[in-house]
């Protein structure tokens, strides 16, 4: 019996019991992929918002920050802007700052209509031109200037014209709250903050992102009034311009410094060269007898005279072919006291003829009248004087009055205040001073030359050339400089430079002052002068007698000992019959004595022919 095969077994491991209620149904194939296509959907849809909110954001940080978005890699460097510096004067007002303004620009690829855009605008800016405008839109150019710091309401004008393609950035506009009464001495700077002129200039890379204000040496109340009378006496005399400084002795600080006729610093495109011109500082001149301050103490200072001697200025000096003789001249020996007060070219003259020009020069370097001076501008005039070697005999007796040199206002006060500050030069500064901070100075002449000096123009202001300068117990002393101005190789014809410069109290010197006109005319108060003695020396007396209680100086009584000047009696009055007659004893000076220059050269006698010389023929000094 045949037997069937069995079929295979295979055992089976025991299966777990499973509670159908726990089971959770598997989606089929259908549902499944529904729900992968939309978790795909939500997640591409989240990333599309994401980078249109990302998108928008860089575009809103592009529009608000930069010139133009995409097109901001166009924008020079130079167009990014950072703070500059105020300006202020010694005691905190502002004199230059910088103010957030709106630049208007374009995008010229959006402008739809350039010129419809263009008188648009012009009709809410009238200073652009419509058709340099509209040329400026019509471009592929994705960046273009319409107009530079827009004031408020402007900006506000062209927000409404709703025009697209046009712009804002914002911007600083360096602006002057002082305008025109210190624009030679802050200057100005252009459109991208660069200095350009004045102290904005020499201080530009100070200034540039400063933190601290510049604080200068200037007094703005001080600018005012010397602003004020200069301006009245170049009216008052119809000059073409002037200068005015005034100096603090104890510390080199200039305290004000003007320039007429002046400009407004936020237009200076419009100013014309004249009104930009400084002519105390870039103008040279020939300054007349006020040189006779620095001639009669080189003469004291060197031992070659005294206060007691004294020369012939009886008849003019001729020499070379040229002849020197004295504006209303008394005609007589004269006392050193007297050439002074009374002006004289002659008695000048052969007071340096005795010294000489090597002394002469060496004295005028210490000074500071052969070099340029240091004051902290960009434009400041080089003095202009006869070479060594051209300097001759006849030229060592015109520098004694002012003539055959050349030199600007700042240097002239300067020397000015060494001889009356008790022989020290302090260097002039536009930068206020702290009390440890200001310079011992340098010793020009001696103590005793010093008070010498003081006395001598105390005495031109009490009865000489310069009594018009007087203010009643602040003890004023200067000197009248009235010389004819060069034109080509000669002088003009009433054409003449009138200055005045005093120091007060003589007593103990505060102040220099300055103040000078240039080319005066006569007026109908002046009896047809248009002298220094009329002209800038009233300019002075009235400047001190606004400025002294400023600084707590208080008036001297006429009968104190320190208002007394021992020179009074030995000179009578400028203007008095009796100055035509000898006052003292007179000795005259005829030989030099030994100096630290060594000794002078003995003088040829005087009035008679020399070797010609070629310079022009020196002009009357006035005063």
């Amino acid at each position: 019996m045949t037997r069937r095969p069995l079929p295979d077994i295979v055992a089976q491991r025991p299966q777990p019991v499973i509670n159908p209620m726990a089971l959770e149904m598997e989606p089929d194939g259908p549902r499944k992929r529904a729900l992968e296509v939309s978790h795909s959907r939500v997640l591409l849809g989240a990333s599309l918002f994401a980078v249109v909110f990302v998108v928008i954001a860089v575009r809103l940080v592009a529009v608000t920050l930069l010139p133009d978005g995409a097109e901001a890699a166009m924008v020079p460097q130079s167009k990014v802007k950072t703070d500059r510096a105020d300006i202020v004067d010694r005691n905190g007002v502002v004199l230059a700052t910088s103010l957030t303004t709106a630049s208007l620009y374009a995008n010229p690829s959006q402008v739809q209509e350039p010129d419809e855009t263009a008188q648009m605008l012009n009709s809410v800016l009238p200073d652009l031109n419509i058709a340099s405008t509209a040329a400026k839109l019509d471009t592929d150019r994705g960046f273009v200037w319409l107009k530079r710091n827009l004031t408020p309401r402007q900006q506000q004008a062209v927000n409404r014209l709703g025009l697209p393609g046009i712009y804002f950035q914002a911007e600083t506009k360096r602006v002057y709250p002082q305008g025109n009464l210190t624009a030679h001495l802050v200057g100005y700077a252009d459109v991208d903050s660069r200095g350009l002129a004045g102290v904005e200039r020499s201080f530009d890379d100070l200034l540039q992102g400063g933190a601290r204000p510049l604080q200068l040496s200037i007094d703005v109340r001080v600018q005012h009034i010397l602003h004020e009378e200069l301006n009245r006496a170049i009216a008052d005399f119809n000059g073409i311009g002037g200068a005015g400084i005034i100096l603090d002795l104890k510390t080199g600080e200039v305290l004000s410094l003007v320039s007429l006729p002046d400009f407004d610093p936020a237009r200076p495109g419009e100013a014309s060269d004249d009104t930009r011109f400084d002519r105390a500082t870039l103008g040279l001149y020939e300054m007349g007898s006020v040189f006779k301050i620095f001639n009669t103490a080189i003469a004291l200072d060197s031992g070659t005279t005294t206060l007691a001697d004294g020369f012939d200025a009886t008849k003019p000096i001729r020499i070379g072919g040229h002849m020197i003789n004295d504006y209303k001249g008394k005609h007589r020996f004269l006392t050193i006291p007297e050439i002074f007060t009374y002006s004289s070219n002659i008695g000048s003259a052969k007071m340096a003829d005795l010294f000489g020009a090597e002394i002469q020069q060496a004295y005028l370097k210490k000074f500071g009248l052969m070099d340029k001076s240091p004051i902290e501008l960009p434009d400041v005039g080089e003095p202009f004087y006869p070479s060594q070697k051209n300097w001759k005999r006849i030229n060592t007796m015109t520098v004694s009055y002012g003539h055959g040199i050349s030199v600007n206002a700042i240097q002239l006060l300067t020397g000015v205040g060494a001889v009356v500050n008790d022989g020290m030069l302090r260097e002039p500064t536009l930068l206020k001073r702290e009390a440890g901070e200001v310079p011992d100075g340098t010793r020009v002449i001696s103590t005793q030359t010093s008070e010498q000096l003081r006395q001598l123009m105390r005495l031109v202001v009490q009865i000489g050339t310069g009594k018009k300068a007087n203010a009643p117990g602040y003890l004023v002393g200067g000197k009248t400089g009235t010389a004819d101005k060069q034109k080509g190789h000669g002088y003009a014809t009433n054409t003449r430079l009138a200055t005045f410069v005093a120091a007060f109290p003589m007593n103990d010197p505060h102040f220099a002052i300055l103040a000078m006109v240039d080319e005066p005319k006569p007026n109908a108060t002046s009896h047809g002068y248009a002298t220094a003695g009329w002209v800038t020396a009233p300019v002075v007396g009235a400047v001190v007698q606004r400025i002294a209680p400023l600084y707590g100086l208080k008036p001297t009584p006429d009968d104190a000992p320190e208002a007394q000047n021992p020179l009074v009696g030995m000179v009578a009055d400028y203007d008095s019959p009796s100055a035509k007659k000898a006052q003292s004893k007179i000795k005259q000076a005829s030989a030099p004595a030994p100096t630290p220059f060594g000794a002078a050269a003995a003088p040829t006698p005087l009035n008679v022919s020399a070797q010609p010389v070629s310079i022009p023929e020196a002009p009357l000094e006035a005063e």
